[in-house]
């Protein structure tokens, strides 16, 4: 029994933690102090250990001897690897889900997508955009796939909000309201059941996010550069 209950706190601040990195609330490089987050969750530190090194397995924290745990950065070699896996395995899951997609799927992803278009913050546009993907993949027989794909995305997630906020800053500061064009063409391929297209389209999707990206990293919050460190001091 007690084992089950330490599993089950570590977990819980595992999920705690999760949450706030893909929330954009604890940036790449930030310093996680265990004796602080325990303080914070009130819980001991074993469960907190317990849970960076979930994380850690996520891809989402690193840890090192000496030198603490930190949420994990990307270089800018790991960003671009990021997305040549999800250029192949991405759209090998499309396939196999694609021809299993019901009616009742078609209608979330056709609601999510018109979601999608009209939003203007940028947190909800990536967490709009997520869902929309994994609608399209819901009917997959390929779970080790899809885990590598959870894993890239989660990983990716800090950058991707990043370039999100910038792409949606208009000239004169104004947001902008992000386009939703080739979302409408996947959407279409896939209605029509025409997998080589969707595929295509898929492939399109991913690979501008990733030049652009790339090309602006310089200018991402923890981006692509070495971010300097920051210490995390708990929730406000």
């Amino acid at each position: 029994m007690q084992k089950d209950q330490s599993i089950v706190a570590s977990q819980r601040v595992a999920d705690i933690l999760a949450e706030r990195i893909l929330a954009g609330d604890l940036a790449p490089g930030t310093r996680i102090k265990q004796d602080e987050l325990a303080d914070e969750l009130e819980t001991s530190r074993i469960p907190v250990r317990d849970a960076l090194r979930m994380l850690e397995a996520r891809g989402l924290v690193t840890m090192r001897a000496n030198a603490g745990a930190r949420v994990a950065s990307l270089s800018r070699r790991d960003l671009e690897v990021s997305y040549e896996i999800r250029e192949r395995i991405e759209p090998l899951l499309l396939a196999d889900s694609v021809p299993h997609l019901t009616a009742e799927d078609m209608a979330d992803l056709r609601d999510v997508m018109e979601r999608h278009e009209n939003v203007c913050d940028a947190g909800e546009a990536i967490a709009l955009g997520r869902e929309f993907h994994w609608i399209s993949y819901r009917r997959h027989s390929s779970p080790l796939l899809a885990q590598i794909v959870e894993r890239v995305w989660d990983t990716t997630q800090s950058y991707r909000r990043a370039y999100m906020r910038l792409a949606m800053d208009a000239a004169d500061g104004e947001p902008r309201r992000p386009r939703g064009i080739e979302h409408r063409l996947l959407f279409d391929a896939i209605c029509k059941r025409e997998v080589e297209t969707a595929q295509a389209a898929l492939v399109m999707h991913i690979r501008r996010t990733r030049t652009g990206l790339l090309r602006y990293g310089h200018l991402l919050s923890g981006s692509l550069a070495e971010p300097a460190p920051r210490v995390y001091e708990g929730a406000e």
